[in-house]
C-alpha cells in the first residue's frame, strides 16, 4: 500500500538524499493525495545508476520507513567533464563587491553578486552589533540571489558566525530553503583569507549556491 507523505516530509527527503554520496541534488513528486510519483536525482558519474537506485531504496526506508518503486526514480548524471566549475555558470553566483557601513549604532550592508551575466544588488540594514554586523553581510547576499529569482522560491538567513578552526579563520552560514513544499537547511563555510565580510558573503552561497543551480535550471 502506498504511504501517504505531506510536504515538510518531502522537504526532509530530499534533504536526506542530498546527503548520500555522489547525489548533487533531488527532487521528489508527489500527488495530491501525497504519494511519492517521482524522484529525480542528479547525481556524479562515479556511481552506476543501478547503485544509486539502490542507495535511494536504502536511505529513504531506512529513515522514513517508506519502500520505493524503483520505477519512480530518474537518475541524471553529470559527465565526467561536466561538473559546474565556473562561477559563472547558471545559478552559480559570483561576488562582485562587498561593502559595510555604520552611522552611529546602525549598520548597513551592501553585496553585489553576478548571475548569468546579470548583476544583482542587495542590501540589508540593522543594529551595528558585531553579530549584527555579520548577519547583515549574509541577509544583504540572500536579498540579491532574491531578485534573480524573482520570489519563485525563499532563502532565509539562520545564522552567521565566524569561527577559529586550527589555525584558520572560517565564516560559516545556515540558511533555510523555503518552497511551497516546506523548508530545507543548507549551510556553507568560506575561508577568511580574503576579508570576513567577503567570506560571510561565499560562505552564504556556499550554502545555496548547488540547491539554487537545481532549482534554477528548467
Amino acid at each position: 500500500m502506498d504511504q501517504s507523505i505531506d510536504p515538510p516530509l518531502i522537504a526532509e527527503i530530499e534533504q536526506a538524499l542530498g546527503q548520500v554520496a555522489d547525489i548533487r541534488a533531488a527532487r521528489v513528486v508527489s500527488s495530491d493525495d501525497g504519494v511519492i510519483q517521482e524522484i529525480h536525482v542528479l547525481a556524479s558519474p562515479t556511481k552506476s545508476p543501478k547503485q544509486l537506485v539502490r542507495d535511494i531504496e536504502s536511505t529513504i526506508m531506512a529513515q522514513f520507513g517508506i519502500p520505493i518503486d524503483h520505477r519512480t526514480v530518474s537518475i541524471a548524471q553529470l559527465g565526467r567533464d561536466s561538473e559546474p566549475r565556473d562561477p559563472r555558470e547558471k545559478g552559480r553566483a559570483r561576488v562582485v563587491s562587498v561593502s559595510a557601513e555604520m552611522t552611529g549604532v546602525r549598520a548597513s550592508a551592501r553585496v553585489s553578486l553576478q548571475l548569468d551575466g546579470d548583476s544583482y544588488s542587495g542590501v540589508a540594514e540593522g543594529p551595528a552589533s558585531t553579530t549584527g554586523r555579520q548577519r547583515l553581510i549574509a541577509q544583504a547576499t540572500l536579498s540579491a540571489v532574491g531578485e534573480y529569482v524573482h520570489g519563485d522560491f525563499g532563502f532565509a538567513l539562520e545564522d552567521v558566525a565566524l569561527v577559529t578552526l586550527g589555525r584558520e579563520r572560517v565564516a560559516v552560514s545556515c540558511v533555510i530553503l523555503v518552497t511551497p513544499q516546506g523548508e530545507q537547511p543548507l549551510a556553507g563555510s568560506a575561508f577568511a583569507r580574503q576579508g570576513e565580510n567577503e567570506s560571510i558573503v561565499r560562505a552564504t552561497l556556499d550554502a545555496i549556491n548547488r540547491r539554487l543551480n537545481f532549482l534554477t535550471t528548467p
